[in-house]
């Protein structure tokens, strides 16, 4: 195991600190970006094509994510890690997409009518509470699997990978079905 592995082991409990206290941060900063009275004011309109950004994300996240199962299935370790790291990096990149949208634009109200609201609403709810949860157990399984912590990697990924998947595929459907109500 190389030294900077070592070296994180030894400090897990920092680690584990560290990775706590971001999974209580971030959502507490998203719920407070969303809801604030008044939004920033980038003075720019480019924040309009974030969502359409996001979904594009999301749908990468998500092909990481399933040719990281594929890979890991198959026994290719090298690979798995490669499509983790590309589905971690790119929940990142959409994270910050995701705040700069949502602290300086009006969130948009879903127009569809009957039996189509329940269903939107079904996916918007499950999707934001588990992109809430989502975070912990991503967090932990990305560094038990960078620190070649197997049986832990394992453990965690069990609840990790089926929220993380089911986060990012809803994620798209919820833009695809709101999508037509943007306003810009």
């Amino acid at each position: 195991m190389p030294a900077k592995e070592t070296n994180m082991i030894k400090n897990e409990g920092k680690v584990k600190g560290w990775i706590i206290a971001i999974s209580v941060i971030v959502p507490v900063v998203v719920a407070i970006l969303i809801f604030m009275p008044s939004k920033l004011d980038l003075g720019v309109e480019w924040v309009y094509f974030l969502p359409h950004l996001n979904a594009v994300i999301n749908s990468a996240a998500t092909v990481a994510l399933i040719a990281g199962l594929i890979f890991i299935k198959s026994g290719n370790i090298p690979y798995h890690r490669a499509s983790m790291t590309v589905a971690f990096g790119l929940g990142a990149i959409f994270l910050v997409s995701y705040i700069i949208y949502h602290s300086s634009a009006e969130s948009t109200s879903f127009g569809g009518e009957g039996t189509i609201r329940s269903v939107y609403y079904f996916f918007l709810l499950t999707h934001i509470v588990f992109a809430a949860v989502a975070l912990l157990p991503i967090l932990f399984a990305y560094y038990y699997g960078y620190t070649d912590q197997r049986e832990k990697h394992r453990k965690v990924v069990k609840f990790a990978y089926p929220i993380w998947l089911y986060v990012t595929v809803t994620g798209v459907i919820v833009y695809l079905m709101i999508s037509p109500y943007y306003v810009h």
